[in-house]
């Protein structure tokens, strides 16, 4: 949320909020607000002590209130449903799915700027929202652009780690590499190590998550390069936004393939601060560690076959699929018979279900509507599109499942496979540089509130049981 600047017209709106029990209420009334200066750095500078005032008065004032009761079933299962973070950018609910800073997709697509008009969101866009809370303008997105570009130059070394490793590594192993060679350059490691004052922390740490932010599509094209292509390099285009230069830097000119890119990093950015990447983002960067540390950090927990890998495994089923019967042209009872073998094997359909969403993921459906306008003839595109109307029924009716609809990874898969980026291998890399764009962000926010070390209590199994026999 972004309240507005002068002290003045804060007094005005708590006037009018005291006022007004239903806008006290409207979190996305405060949140949905136009950006004016240019620079980001700026924008943000001037919104910190806003925050740092709210953060002070809910610890002065509200310290003691209780966000809910844990169960034993929450400790057993993996803190589900438990309140134990703050997380600015994003939050999902369970039947409306991800808002960013109050905005769904939808309202993402319509407000913020595209590359041309009515183009998909450009990821710079949802970085500033993320960060500022606020819509940025198209003059705001190109600046911070070519600020990106500005940053994006990688040092060789960084280069010559990922080669240390064979070719044949996974490109998650590779991407890793890549990002911990770049911390060699770390801002605030220096100026930590040069006694910078905590309430400046937050200063080196937007230095180095801009320029990781900047230049991660240049590492994870290269390794793209280095594995499956020639291995040479193609260098970023000064005049293409970010999305659009990662694709060109893959190898990819078709302007239909840079537009699912953009649509790709911005749906895939953030996901609120619970999964497995942005939580351990934020928990390996609660005791100082810098953004470098952090987000290699949170890349090994996205290369999970149950995180980060899903989008390939997806792919891999539907060609799984398409060689049972020789064709992706199959019918209903074919489809149906091909999943009850698929679960009566022990194994789960990839890319449906979600931990907190109990309803068709949005980022599915958008993705779904970029197919219907640009490839609606693709057989691909039409076996998941029947894949969704026969598994939701099939996995009502066996019970074992909150949430039987498609996520984000039933339908990626698919579309970069369509557009010739077929190795699916590497999926997991595209997640990893869009989920920076909503990690960076908080991690310069948890600088800026003067967020603790994380440190939940545990129990042992025998306490478990103790607790419970009471």
């Amino acid at each position: 949320m972004a309240f507005f600047r002068s002290v003045s017209a804060l007094s005005r709106l708590r006037s009018r909020v005291g006022q007004q029990p239903s806008l006290a209420n409207s979190v996305r009334w405060l949140q949905i607000q136009t950006s004016t200066a240019t620079d980001l750095r700026s924008e943000l500078k001037e919104l910190i002590p806003e925050y740092q005032e709210r953060v002070k008065k809910l610890r002065k004032e509200h310290a003691n209130v209780e966000l809910g009761k844990i169960t034993v079933d929450m400790v057993l299962g993996g803190m589900r449903g438990m309140t134990a973070l703050v997380w600015l950018g994003s939050a999902v609910d369970p039947d409306e799915g991800i808002r960013f800073r109050g905005m769904t997709i939808p309202d993402c697509q319509k407000k913020l700027p595209g590359a041309f008009p009515g183009g998909e969101p450009l990821p710079e866009g949802i970085l500033w929202l993320l960060l500022t809370g606020k819509i940025p303008n198209k003059e705001q997105v190109d600046s911070l652009s070519q600020e990106l570009r500005s940053r994006a130059k990688i040092p060789d070394y960084a280069f010559k780690a990922i080669d240390a490793l064979p070719v044949s590594a996974h490109p998650m192993t590779q991407f890793t590499t890549g990002v911990m060679a770049l911390q060699v350059e770390s801002e605030f490691q220096k100026a930590y190590e040069g006694g910078i004052p905590k309430a400046r922390y937050w200063e080196p740490t937007y230095e180095d998550t801009l320029n990781l932010i900047a230049r991660l599509p240049g590492i994870a094209a290269y390794i793209y390069r280095r594995k499956y292509k020639d291995g040479k390099i193609i260098p970023l285009d000064d005049s293409l936004d970010y999305g659009a230069n990662y694709a060109h830097m893959l190898g990819f000119e078709n302007p239909e393939m840079l537009e699912f890119m953009r649509l790709y990093i911005s749906i895939h950015s953030d996901h609120e601060g619970g999964n497995v990447s942005s939580h351990t983002a934020h928990l390996v960067a609660s005791p100082l560690s810098d953004p470098y540390l952090a987000f290699a950090a949170a890349l090994n927990g996205l290369a999970g076959p149950l995180h980060g890998l899903a989008n390939q495994e997806v792919l891999r089923w539907i060609r799984s699929i398409v060689a049972e019967f020789g064709t992706p042209n199959i019918s209903t009872e074919q489809l149906s018979e091909y999943i009850h073998k698929t679960l009566n094997s022990g194994q789960v359909i990839p890319g449906y279900g979600h931990g907190v969403l109990r309803k068709t993921d949005p980022r599915y459906t958008c993705q779904r509507e970029f197919a219907l306008k640009h490839l609606p003839n693709d057989p691909y595109f039409q076996l998941v599109s029947k894949i969704k109307e026969v598994v939701p029924p099939i996995l009502t009716k066996l019970g074992k499942v909150k949430n039987p609809w498609p996520n984000v990874d039933a339908h990626s898969g698919v579309l970069l496979n369509y557009y010739g980026l077929t190795e699916e291998n590497y999926y997991t890399i595209l997640f990893g540089v869009s989920r920076a764009v909503g990690v960076g962000p908080q991690l310069i926010w948890d600088r800026a509130l003067g967020m603790p070390l994380e440190r939940p209590k545990s129990v042992t199994l025998e306490k478990l049981e103790q607790l419970c026999a009471k």
